[in-house]
């Protein structure tokens, strides 16, 4: 048995996934998924470019979708950018109220965790 911490859209699951004996095929391990104590968020941090609020890639994926523009105001938890990782459609969403000051990635972008998306002020 080996033991996985799995984090998808900001929840985080203990995974325990059992080897079992292949018969030549393909065969599908039993998965038990607990869930684990969500993580804290960031506080904002000061960003060096056009807005005072960093919007951070959560995890290494490909830019599927825009989806605030600059100058459009959004909510705290609106999403701005849709990061696709592992055939999964990731939003990163605004950490507080504010106006899309920079949107600093294109559609198809491949990005790394933690990568600078988007600002507001």
């Amino acid at each position: 048995m080996k033991n996985y911490t799995i984090t998808v859209n900001g929840n985080a699951y203990e995974v325990t996934v059992e080897e079992g004996v292949s018969t030549g095929a393909s065969a599908a391990a039993p998965v038990k998924a607990v869930p684990k104590a969500a993580p804290k968020a960031a506080a904002p941090v000061k960003a060096s470019g056009a807005g005072a609020i960093k919007i951070e890639a959560g995890a290494a994926g490909k830019v599927f979708k825009l989806e605030a523009k600059v100058g459009q105001s959004v909510k705290k938890g609106d999403p701005v950018v849709i990061v696709e990782a592992m055939k999964m459609e990731i939003p990163v969403v605004a950490p507080e109220d504010g106006t899309v000051a920079s949107i600093d990635v294109a559609v198809g972008d491949s990005v790394e965790a933690g990568a600078l998306l988007a600002t507001l002020n």
